[in-house]
Protein backbone atom coordinates (compact mmCIF):
# COMPACT_ATOMS: atom_id res chain seq x y z
CA UNK A 1 0.00 0.00 0.00
CA UNK A 2 1.14 3.42 -0.90
CA UNK A 3 2.12 5.72 1.79
CA UNK A 4 -0.40 8.28 3.36
CA UNK A 5 -1.05 11.00 0.86
CA UNK A 6 0.98 14.53 1.55
CA UNK A 7 -0.63 16.63 4.02
CA UNK A 8 -3.02 19.76 2.01
CA UNK A 9 -1.78 22.83 2.38
CA UNK A 10 -4.37 25.52 4.58
CA UNK A 11 -4.83 27.48 1.65
CA UNK A 12 -4.88 25.39 -1.31
CA UNK A 13 -3.18 26.40 -4.75
CA UNK A 14 -6.73 26.29 -6.56
CA UNK A 15 -9.69 26.76 -4.86
CA UNK A 16 -13.21 25.25 -5.36
CA UNK A 17 -14.24 22.43 -7.21
CA UNK A 18 -11.64 22.14 -9.75
CA UNK A 19 -9.20 21.27 -6.47
CA UNK A 20 -11.09 18.72 -5.37
CA UNK A 21 -10.73 14.82 -6.60
CA UNK A 22 -14.47 14.03 -6.03
CA UNK A 23 -15.40 16.60 -8.14
CA UNK A 24 -13.28 16.23 -10.99
CA UNK A 25 -14.08 12.66 -11.09
CA UNK A 26 -18.09 13.62 -11.17
CA UNK A 27 -17.04 15.89 -14.04
CA UNK A 28 -15.22 12.86 -15.89
CA UNK A 29 -17.68 10.61 -14.89
CA UNK A 30 -20.07 12.80 -17.28
CA UNK A 31 -17.58 13.59 -19.62
CA UNK A 32 -17.10 9.77 -20.64
CA UNK A 33 -21.19 9.04 -20.32
CA UNK A 34 -21.55 12.14 -23.16
CA UNK A 35 -18.79 10.24 -25.09
CA UNK A 36 -20.40 6.94 -25.22
CA UNK A 37 -24.10 8.37 -25.09
CA UNK A 38 -24.00 8.36 -28.93
CA UNK A 39 -22.56 4.85 -29.38
CA UNK A 40 -24.84 3.60 -27.17
CA UNK A 41 -28.20 4.89 -28.47
CA UNK A 42 -26.96 3.76 -31.95
CA UNK A 43 -27.20 -0.44 -29.42
CA UNK A 44 -30.27 1.46 -27.30
CA UNK A 45 -28.74 0.86 -24.50
CA UNK A 46 -28.42 3.10 -21.21
CA UNK A 47 -24.94 3.09 -19.55
CA UNK A 48 -26.19 0.68 -16.69
CA UNK A 49 -27.63 -1.20 -19.27
CA UNK A 50 -23.92 -1.57 -20.92
CA UNK A 51 -22.32 -2.32 -17.51
CA UNK A 52 -24.49 -5.25 -17.01
CA UNK A 53 -24.19 -6.71 -21.08
CA UNK A 54 -20.66 -6.36 -20.33
CA UNK A 55 -20.62 -8.21 -17.11
CA UNK A 56 -22.63 -11.14 -17.89
CA UNK A 57 -20.77 -11.62 -21.00
CA UNK A 58 -17.97 -12.19 -18.96
CA UNK A 59 -19.56 -14.23 -16.34
CA UNK A 60 -23.33 -15.47 -17.59
CA UNK A 61 -25.20 -16.42 -15.18
CA UNK A 62 -24.44 -14.38 -11.95
CA UNK A 63 -26.57 -14.03 -9.22
CA UNK A 64 -28.71 -10.63 -9.02
CA UNK A 65 -26.54 -9.65 -5.60
CA UNK A 66 -22.88 -10.43 -7.66
CA UNK A 67 -23.83 -8.72 -9.94
CA UNK A 68 -24.85 -5.74 -8.38
CA UNK A 69 -21.64 -6.11 -6.29
CA UNK A 70 -19.89 -6.21 -9.42
CA UNK A 71 -21.40 -3.27 -10.30
CA UNK A 72 -21.25 -1.43 -7.07
CA UNK A 73 -25.45 -1.06 -7.94
CA UNK A 74 -27.94 -1.73 -5.22
CA UNK A 75 -30.46 -4.14 -5.30
CA UNK A 76 -33.40 -1.61 -5.44
CA UNK A 77 -31.16 0.41 -8.03
CA UNK A 78 -30.65 -3.15 -10.71
CA UNK A 79 -34.01 -4.63 -10.14
CA UNK A 80 -36.14 -2.61 -12.33
CA UNK A 81 -33.06 -2.10 -14.85
CA UNK A 82 -32.64 -6.28 -15.22
CA UNK A 83 -36.58 -5.90 -15.59
CA UNK A 84 -36.82 -3.70 -18.25
CA UNK A 85 -33.92 -5.43 -19.87
CA UNK A 86 -36.23 -8.67 -19.32
CA UNK A 87 -39.14 -6.97 -21.09
CA UNK A 88 -36.64 -6.33 -24.39
CA UNK A 89 -35.44 -9.41 -24.55
CA UNK A 90 -31.68 -9.18 -23.27
CA UNK A 91 -31.72 -10.81 -20.40
CA UNK A 92 -33.57 -14.27 -18.41
CA UNK A 93 -34.31 -14.14 -14.71
CA UNK A 94 -34.47 -17.16 -13.00
CA UNK A 95 -35.18 -18.43 -9.68
CA UNK A 96 -32.58 -20.53 -8.68
CA UNK A 97 -33.94 -24.13 -7.90
CA UNK A 98 -31.47 -24.73 -5.16
CA UNK A 99 -31.97 -21.72 -3.03
CA UNK A 100 -35.26 -19.45 -4.18
CA UNK A 101 -34.24 -16.64 -2.30
CA UNK A 102 -30.93 -16.20 -5.35
CA UNK A 103 -32.44 -14.98 -9.00
CA UNK A 104 -29.73 -15.84 -11.99
CA UNK A 105 -29.29 -13.69 -14.38
CA UNK A 106 -28.08 -14.48 -18.19
CA UNK A 107 -28.32 -13.44 -21.51
CA UNK A 108 -30.61 -14.40 -24.29
CA UNK A 109 -29.21 -14.71 -27.84
CA UNK A 110 -30.07 -11.15 -28.52
CA UNK A 111 -28.16 -10.22 -25.50
CA UNK A 112 -25.39 -11.63 -26.23
CA UNK A 113 -24.84 -10.54 -29.46
CA UNK A 114 -25.66 -6.81 -27.98
CA UNK A 115 -22.91 -7.84 -25.58
CA UNK A 116 -20.24 -8.55 -28.49
CA UNK A 117 -21.16 -5.14 -30.09
CA UNK A 118 -21.06 -3.10 -26.75
CA UNK A 119 -17.57 -4.62 -26.10
CA UNK A 120 -16.51 -2.71 -29.04
CA UNK A 121 -17.09 0.56 -27.26
CA UNK A 122 -14.26 0.84 -24.46
CA UNK A 123 -12.13 0.79 -27.39
CA UNK A 124 -13.89 3.15 -29.46
CA UNK A 125 -14.41 5.66 -26.58
CA UNK A 126 -10.15 5.63 -25.67
CA UNK A 127 -9.74 6.18 -29.76
CA UNK A 128 -12.40 9.13 -29.59
CA UNK A 129 -11.16 10.63 -26.52
CA UNK A 130 -7.60 10.67 -28.25
CA UNK A 131 -6.08 8.55 -24.74
CA UNK A 132 -2.58 6.44 -25.75
CA UNK A 133 -2.77 3.02 -24.75
CA UNK A 134 0.01 3.63 -22.10
CA UNK A 135 -2.20 6.90 -20.52
CA UNK A 136 -5.65 4.44 -20.86
CA UNK A 137 -3.71 1.32 -18.84
CA UNK A 138 -2.08 3.78 -16.11
CA UNK A 139 -5.15 5.48 -15.71
CA UNK A 140 -7.29 2.62 -15.07
CA UNK A 141 -4.86 1.40 -12.72
CA UNK A 142 -4.55 4.71 -10.60
CA UNK A 143 -8.38 4.78 -10.75
CA UNK A 144 -8.49 0.70 -9.33
CA UNK A 145 -5.87 2.00 -7.16
CA UNK A 146 -8.31 5.41 -6.09
CA UNK A 147 -11.97 3.13 -5.55
CA UNK A 148 -9.65 0.49 -3.11
CA UNK A 149 -8.53 3.37 -0.83
CA UNK A 150 -11.80 5.13 -0.82
CA UNK A 151 -13.49 1.59 -0.26
CA UNK A 152 -11.47 0.62 2.32
CA UNK A 153 -11.99 4.41 4.10
CA UNK A 154 -16.10 3.97 3.60
CA UNK A 155 -15.40 0.24 5.53
CA UNK A 156 -13.77 2.43 8.25
CA UNK A 157 -15.83 4.64 8.78
CA UNK A 158 -19.37 2.18 8.38
CA UNK A 159 -17.62 0.26 11.22
CA UNK A 160 -16.62 3.12 13.48
CA UNK A 161 -13.07 3.19 13.20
Amino acid sequence: MPPNPPALPDAPLVAGPEAMLCFNLYAASHAFIRLYTPHLERLQLTYPQFLVLLSLKDADGQGVGSLGAALGMETNTLSPLLKRMTTAGLITRIRSQEDERRVVVALTEAGRARAEQAAELPGCIARDSGMSEQSYWQTLETLHLLRAQIDTAAQKQKGGV
